[in-house]
């Protein structure tokens, strides 16, 4: 009989959390301006381990497998405001220097996830591209990987960009060499290598660079990430573990972006 009143008041509980973050978003998305919407967000998903320690978890795994549920909400919010990109470290280059018994479990729950969101991708018109050493995955990670961008190659919605062993430096090492290449080949000269040069020879250039970055977990550095493209970023530091990170949080993000001042180095006359 105790047991059960108290099941009872925790479930209670829950349903009263809930209504309260639901109030909270509704609240949240009254508050936004779509003219003032970033265009392509990025997100460093941190916390992963963290969140599986606190729960008495020895295997970084648990957090990450928790973790696809933050990436679905995060990918459903930002397809449903019309965002037109949204890029997820999802695993960095400095990742295979962890033990191969997690970096396989990382691999093998990418490919899981892969496969079940096909039918959501297409639902939502999101299509998927991915960026970094993709030629690292292993072959069933990045045969899931390729069949999921063919599927979702022509939808015109939200582009979803998995940044997979992704570093910035080698992506501008990566430009250098495509530029160094072309001057070898006397198709340009070293006098006309400008910035836009450096732009166009990126992963995917086509993206264009994120108006908001956001870190989770608090961590306050961007762990070689689109360094390049976040030269004017403007960024977001949350203490929430990417776990349990969600639409509410998203949109908190949000609204602190439409309540800055971009400048981009210019004087604020204002």
């Amino acid at each position: 009989m105790i047991r059960s009143a108290k099941r009872e008041k925790a479930a209670k509980q829950q349903e009263a959390d809930a209504a309260a973050v639901e109030r909270r978003e509704k609240e949240l998305e009254r508050s936004l301006k779509p003219s003032l919407l970033p265009r392509h967000v990025a997100i460093i998903m941190d916390g992963n381990g963290r969140w599986a320690r606190s729960r008495g978890w020895s295997e970084r795994i648990r957090g990450h497998e928790a973790g696809t549920q933050a990436v679905r909400a995060a990918v459903e919010t930002c397809a449903r405001l019309k965002l037109e990109a949204l890029t997820l470290y999802a695993f960095s280059l400095e990742n295979w220097q962890r033990p191969r018994r997690e970096t396989s479990a990382l691999m093998h729950l990418l490919r899981r996830f892969l496969v079940a969101e096909r039918d959501e991708l297409m639902e939502n018109n999101i299509r998927l591209i991915a960026t970094g050493r993709l030629d690292d995955l292993p072959g069933y990670a990045r045969q899931a990987l390729d069949k999921t961008r063919e599927m979702t190659a022509a939808n015109t919605g939200l582009v979803l960009n998995l940044a997979l062993s992704y570093s910035g430096r080698e992506e501008i090492a990566h430009a250098v060499r495509a530029l160094a290449q072309q001057v070898a080949e006397g198709r340009l000269q070293p006098d006309d290598i400008v910035q836009e040069s450096i732009t166009e020879n990126l992963y995917a250039p086509e993206l264009g660079d994120p108006d908001l970055l956001i870190r989770t977990s608090g961590e306050l550095r961007v762990s070689n990430f689109l360094l390049w493209q976040i030269a004017y970023a403007e960024i977001y530091i949350t203490d929430v573990l990417w776990p349990d990170f969600r639409k509410v949080h998203l949109l908190e993000a949000f609204v602190d972006y439409q309540k800055r001042s971009r400048r981009f180095g210019k004087v604020d006359i204002n």
